[in-house]
């Protein structure tokens, strides 16, 4: 998917909202966990239930491989089932070098069909240059992220004055382009949110930490939107487990669309 077709599908569904896939097969409603494949069922009508009020999904490769062979059956069901003209990001955060990354890239591009994959680029330019340059496709590079632990790393201090997550957005956004490089920021950090937008006006920001992780959505739509309105802002649980009764579809659409008006009411990029 272009950077002027998601750019188009923001301005004529008027919202920015990505659905985070973490499903967590435990808390899945129990109308489904009889059937042959719960998980996939739910992930179904999730996708029927929301798939005019969002622009992309975010399967979380973590949640699918922790059950094992059939998890990646679902996982390649699932990113299956998303329309077309809605990104599919695989949330994969991976990073390796040569031949391992040159394979991570060949899975996502040619197996599952992924249009965006996240990786982290600690290992290196090599690490993230096997997902470039391909039309649609993008790698979205870790940045700084919306965990506790950021602080750990992210946001020392290197020896020149700025934060290690800066010089390492810097490198990374400079292997690609706006077109097939995005930057993951996450949403508790919304004033070094308007720092990169400012750096860098024409990327693609994927913004986790809305709810939850206790990200402020009106802070990030007012620093990150820029003039492109080009942030994907990612909501999962509160979306996903709205209800776990019979009526958790009608639910999760109810939540997708509060979310998608808040977002349109904050928009702030040109039509």
């Amino acid at each position: 998917m272009t950077r002027s077709a998601l750019l188009n599908q923001i301005q004529e569904r008027q919202t920015m909202l990505c659905i985070g896939l973490d499903t967590d097969p435990h808390l899945i409603p129990a109308c489904l966990r009889h059937d042959a494949h719960p998980v996939r069922s739910f992930h179904k009508a999730i996708i029927e239930a929301t798939s005019d009020c969002c622009i992309a999904y975010k399967p979380n490769l973590a949640f699918f491989e922790a059950m094992g062979p059939a998890g990646m059956e679902d996982f390649a069901e699932t990113v299956a089932m998303i329309p077309p003209g809605i990104l599919r990001i695989a949330d994969a955060k991976r990073g390796d070098i040569g031949n391992t990354a040159a394979r991570y890239a060949e899975a996502f591009w040619e197996r599952y069909d992924a249009d965006a994959v996240t990786l982290h680029a600690y290992m290196g330019r090599d690490s993230v240059e096997p997902f470039l340059g391909r039309p649609g496709k993008w790698a979205v590079v870790l940045g700084l992220t919306s965990n506790s632990g950021a602080a750990d790393f992210q946001t020392k201090i290197a020896v020149d004055g700025l934060p290690f997550y800066r010089h390492l957005v810097d490198a990374a956004l400079a292997w690609g382009t706006a077109e097939d490089t995005m930057l993951v920021v996450g949403a508790t950090r919304p004033e070094e949110l308007g720092d990169l937008r400012k750096a860098y006006p024409e990327h693609f920001f994927l913004v986790p930490g809305i709810g939850a992780q206790g990200g402020d959505l009106e802070a990030v739509c007012r620093l990150g939107c820029g003039e492109y309105n080009n942030l994907i802002i990612n909501a999962s649980r509160s979306i996903l487990y709205a209800s776990s009764g019979l009526d958790f579809a009608e639910k999760a659409r109810a939540a997708a669309m509060e979310l998608s008006k808040k977002m349109a009411d904050l928009m702030t990029g040109r039509p």
